[in-house]
């Protein structure tokens, strides 16, 4: 198991996935810990890494199957939230040109953002799917053949020294991801927040509860839903709503509707 150190930053591993350059973007290259997705979230829980960061939505595909971790949690804190466009990068071994590529590897929600170009551009290539794209540029490094490539951000490229065939692939506004930084304390309010919010809720009831925010004066920005894992007609609700659990209208209806769990008010951006 890798090591991870109170004050350290996990992130989904290993390195040369879109979560590593998300983190390098945020905090530099120090004190960052790559993990696998079981090491990430029991060592946060334990309390080994000061922070972890997750990506839990994007723009093709909506919800990450990592949300629904984090939901698991039970006391997990976002501190932060990082939407970022992605353009996504071709990686292989030097020498491989782009005709030679018979297999590409990628996380499968990377295989979802970059298919219009795949589609159109490589039509014939066998497509496997990786862990992440740290994992998929791992493993063509690890080839002993020219025949593979993967999908990832450029700083895979640098991790296992290969090189890039195709830059900023399907990059737009329509391929953005959104992370979530977990830390331990909810920063100060800034005039600009959002509040992420953990709701149960049956389908006979979730109108009134929707009816309760607005009834509040509390604008709701957006709702997932998630499964109970009890019944069918039982939802788990991220509601996220603007505004910061310790001010104004949305703390009024915080302390009126105890039953709400707060999973972390943090700069919106």
């Amino acid at each position: 198991m890798s090591s991870a150190l109170a004050g350290s930053i996990a992130y989904l591993g290993p390195a040369g996935s879109w979560t590593h350059q998300a983190c390098l973007d945020l905090f530099g290259e120090k004190d960052l810990v790559p993990l696998s997705r079981e090491e990430l979230f029991s060592e946060y829980q334990k309390g080994k890494v000061e922070r972890a960061c997750i990506p839990v939505t994007t723009s093709v595909v909506g919800v990450t199957p990592y949300m629904d971790a984090v939901l698991d949690l039970p006391d997990a804190m976002i501190v932060a939230e990082y939407p970022k466009m992605l353009g996504y990068s071709l990686l292989a071994r030097p020498g491989t040109k782009r005709e030679d590529v018979t297999e590409v590897l990628a996380h499968p929600v990377a295989f979802e953002e970059v298919k219009p170009w795949l589609n159109r551009e490589m039509p014939r290539v066998r497509r496997t799917d990786a862990a992440s794209g740290g994992a998929a540029a791992q493993a063509v490094a690890n080839s002993p053949a020219l025949d593979k490539a993967s999908f990832g951000p450029k700083v895979g490229a640098s991790v296992y020294q290969l090189i890039s065939l195709v830059d900023g692939i399907e990059e737009g506004p329509h391929n953005v991801t959104r992370w979530w930084v977990l830390g331990r304390n909810m920063p100060a309010p800034t005039g600009n927040d959002k509040t992420s919010l953990l709701v149960n809720a049956s389908d006979d009831n979730f109108g009134a509860v929707l009816g309760s925010f607005n009834q509040a004066g509390v604008q709701v920005l957006t709702v997932y839903e998630r499964p109970s894992k009890k019944t069918l007609d039982t939802h788990r609700y991220l509601i996220e709503v603007a505004g910061h659990a310790k001010q104004g209208k949305l703390l009024q209806f915080l302390q009126a509707h105890g039953d709400i769990r707060i999973l972390g008010s943090y700069p919106r951006k």
